[in-house]
């Protein structure tokens, strides 16, 4: 396996974030190709230009002939046959995914043997649409890119993963399986959920309700647009952090409930609430200057300064 600029990239799966992945790629002038088991994605994928296969095991032997980083770009549900066919035709080459769960995908990888080349990676970028027809190269650009820092990741793997994802466009956090899982159960899981119970909420109220519904109402469900089958692909994955997040959630709701009942006050959540959005409006990144791949404690280093807040916009 080599690290050689602008290494080959084959993506297994070319719905909205694979196809995208794809796009943006090529666009930064990578040699890119793809695979789709729907014929009818792939068919649309080659009618747009791009060089998409439904023969897996023909994608996976051109990438291990030309040293390719292979990118899983399929639900966690299908992670697994992929990996079976890349131990078989490509067991040598770099490998990362862009699934929105590290932990799970991390231990397949390993259940695989595949793990000495494995960098995991989810673009934190998306829309509620899916498929190839909804795919865009720009959907990266100046979106956070996660990749992993966990230990034993090796140097050359890495450097191609975060080499892709800037090229791509993004911002690079690096981030440690289980950490970004917790995170993730917060910023993008518990809101799916949310945005179910909202859209439910606005239907049950008949048609006045959604008649008066304006933007509050259409920005909280938007991600309930998203297919269900996606949205349980995306989230019951990570079941262990989201149940943490949701108790915690419930246990906010119910103490408003319930201060609503005594007095009619909401109590401290509208409060506690605005605070905690103003803080997320004062974020800001800072980039990570001061660290070099390889160098003592690189990955280590890099953990703490993601912790932090820090993001790569340079391979370091």
């Amino acid at each position: 396996m080599t690290a050689e600029r602008n290494a080959p990239v084959c993506v297994l799966g070319t719905g909205l974030i694979g196809g995208s992945v794809l796009r943006a790629a090529t666009a930064a002038g990578y040699r890119a190709w793809g695979f789709n088991r729907s014929s009818v994605g792939a068919r649309a994928a080659r009618a747009d230009g791009f060089d998409v296969t439904e023969d897996l095991s023909s994608a996976l032997n051109r990438a291990a002939r030309t040293e390719a980083l292979i990118v899983l770009a399929v639900p966690m549900p299908a992670v697994g046959q992929l990996l079976s066919a890349v131990r078989t035709h490509a067991p040598n080459c770099a490998l990362t995914d862009v699934v929105s769960v590290k932990a799970p995908v991390a231990a397949a990888v390993r259940e695989y043997g595949l793990g000495a080349n494995y960098v995991g990676g989810h673009p934190m970028a998306g829309t509620a649409e899916s498929g190839w027809a909804a795919t865009d190269p720009e959907l990266f650009r100046d979106a956070v890119w996660a990749v992993g820092v966990d230990a034993g990741t090796a140097r050359q793997a890495w450097t191609t993963v975060v080499r892709l994802a800037l090229d791509c466009g993004s911002v690079v956090v690096p981030v440690v399986a289980d950490e970004h899982d917790r995170a993730v159960a917060r910023i993008s899981h518990l809101p799916h959920v949310l945005a179910e119970a909202l859209a439910r909420a606005g239907a049950n109220g008949g048609e006045l309700a959604l008649g008066l519904a304006a933007g509050s109402f259409r920005d909280g469900t938007r991600v309930a647009a998203t297919a269900p089958d996606l949205v349980r692909a995306i989230c019951e994955p990570n079941s262990v952090a989201l149940l943490e997040v949701l108790d915690e959630t419930l246990r906010a709701l119910g103490a408003a409930r319930e201060s609503l009942r005594a007095n009619a006050h909401l109590g401290e959540l509208v409060d506690s609430g605005h605070g905690a959005r103003e803080e997320f409006d004062r974020n800001r990144r800072w980039e990570i200057t001061d660290i070099r791949v390889g160098e003592d404690n690189w990955l280590e280093r890099l953990r703490e300064a993601g912790r932090r807040g820090g993001v790569l916009t340079r391979l370091p």
